[in-house]
């Protein structure tokens, strides 16, 4: 007699999580495609919206998938690297993994807030703040929220930072003599939620890094990454 549990009929969310996991697999669907709409599976199934988005949110938990709020889903293209034995620009370690890499820059501009000048340990300003995010594939990866000392990189308000990284430009004027940083995991504010397009509840990965010339401050920069998106390494 055969067993009866092979002849049950298999849920209706697992068909979808067994299509999207077979487009995958077969490579139809590769890391960083935006995949069918809900709308669009439950139509392809003939199933409400709950059925396909317990799919998708289990394909999603399991890290398989990214949602981007307000653009879509995805296929995740794997948690992105930072080793932290050395400071890497974010743009070369994310094209040596095969991405496409694109900043934005939100913030360039000279600031004498107590908070910039204690960052840099400065009893008067201005001091440089530039804020910019970091794209993978046209995914959010990074919000970088940085504070510079103008003493060391004067320039630094003039420059093209959609052509080169903060990183790049700093290593050429000035090389780095020490770093300091802590990592938390830290619940975003709607603001930075909004910027690297999470979702709600999902925490970030905040690495907070204060770098030195000699024995000055140079910067002194926060670092936001999607927690499903994003993990740390590093070894001696």
């Amino acid at each position: 007699m055969q067993g009866a549990s092979s002849n049950k009929a298999v849920p209706a969310f697992q068909q979808v999580k067994d299509h999207v996991l077979q487009q995958i697999r077969s490579g139809d669907w590769k890391p960083g495609d935006l995949i069918p709409s809900e709308r669009e599976l439950m139509l392809q199934f003939s199933l409400s919206r709950m059925t396909v988005n317990r799919a998708l949110r289990e394909l999603t938990d399991n890290q398989l998938l990214v949602r981007i709020q307000g653009s879509g889903t995805y296929v995740a293209p794997g948690k992105y690297q930072s080793t932290l034995v050395e400071i890497h620009s974010i743009d070369d370690e994310l094209v040596a993994r095969g991405h496409r890499y694109r900043s934005q820059v939100l913030t360039l501009e000279a600031s004498s807030a107590p908070l910039a000048l204690k960052a840099l340990g400065l009893e008067s300003g201005p001091v440089f703040h530039s804020v910019i995010v970091h794209f993978a594939d046209d995914i959010p990866i990074q919000l970088e929220d940085r504070y510079t000392n103008p003493q060391l990189f004067p320039a630094y308000l003039q420059q093209d930072f959609h052509r080169i990284t903060p990183n790049h430009y700093m290593v050429q004027i000035a090389p780095l003599d020490k770093a300091e940083y802590s990592i938390e995991s830290k619940m975003p504010d709607s603001a930075v939620r909004k910027l690297l397009q999470m979702e709600a509840g999902e925490p970030c990965l905040l690495l907070s890094r204060r770098t030195w010339v000699r024995q000055t401050v140079a910067t002194a920069v926060s670092l936001w990454h999607p927690g499903s998106r994003y993990q740390f390494t590093g070894g001696f």
